[in-house]
């Protein structure tokens, strides 16, 4: 018989992921300078979540570093700073979707440049798919997110949706676990780097409406987010071991 985790055990996966995910995207060069956040949702305390320190390098984050915030952005748990901008649009989408358990937000290449398109990913690749009719463009950039009420802006703009492209700005996932949400970052920016150089070689073909639509409800579903995240993780924790303490 399988029994639900406990309160601690599902902090404790939480916090253990999002760490393990903080390392990897150095990995993978998703980080730069002090930009870059990724939140998790406390299963005790769900109007508060789990955020990276601000300054400190993705690849270096361990599970003791991780800060505690609250809806007022005040620190409960942990030592350090929160990033202002990282505070003003999670604690605004972890607000407007009680669904959502994790936020991802980074400057990556390929989400920035595609982000300067000001259009919505095409269904030209399976992977694409998991995108289609489920991501949405926030077209009204104005600077550096330090208003609250843009915060709200991008969180209405998100809606429903796994993602959103931020117009000159980037990509921003969301999901009901820290895999999810950690897995549709990636899969988004990959999606992004291959349209940007199919679109330099040539005209895509895209996927018609129902087969785009029945893809997404195969490769874009929860479990299959978890499922291609769980490779990920193990190869992160076997390579950062640390990252647990």
């Amino acid at each position: 018989m399988m029994f639900p985790p406990d309160t601690a055990a599902l902090r404790r996966q939480r916090m253990e992921q999002l760490a393990a995910t903080l390392r990897l995207f150095a990995e993978l060069g998703y980080d730069e300078g002090a930009g870059g956040h990724i939140t998790a949702r406390d299963p005790e305390r769900p109007d508060c979540f789990w955020i990276n320190p601000f300054g400190m390098y993705f690849g270096h984050v361990r599970v003791s570093d991780l800060l505690l915030v609250d809806a007022d952005g005040k620190v409960l748990g942990g030592k350090g700073r929160i990033n202002p901008a990282g505070f003003v649009i999670h604690s605004a989408v972890h607000a407007a979707r009680p669904d959502v358990i994790c936020a991802v937000h980074t400057h990556s290449v390929y989400g920035r440049a595609f982000s300067t398109l000001g259009r919505l990913l095409d269904p030209i690749t399976q992977d694409a798919c998991a995108f289609y009719g489920d991501h949405a463009l926030f077209d009204d950039y104005t600077g550096v997110v330090l208003d609250s009420e843009e915060g709200k802006r991008i969180a209405t703009a998100l809606g429903a949706g796994k993602a959103a492209i931020l117009q000159n700005h980037g990509l921003l996932t969301v999901g009901g676990s820290v895999a999810e949400a950690a897995w549709w970052f990636v899969a988004m920016e990959r999606s992004c780097q291959v349209q940007l150089a199919a679109e330099a070689a040539g005209k895509p073909i895209l996927i018609d409406h129902e087969d785009a639509e029945r893809t997404r409800e195969v490769i874009g579903s929860p479990g299959i987010g978890r499922y291609n995240f769980k490779p990920l993780y193990e190869g992160v924790l076997r390579r950062h071991p640390d990252l647990l303490d």
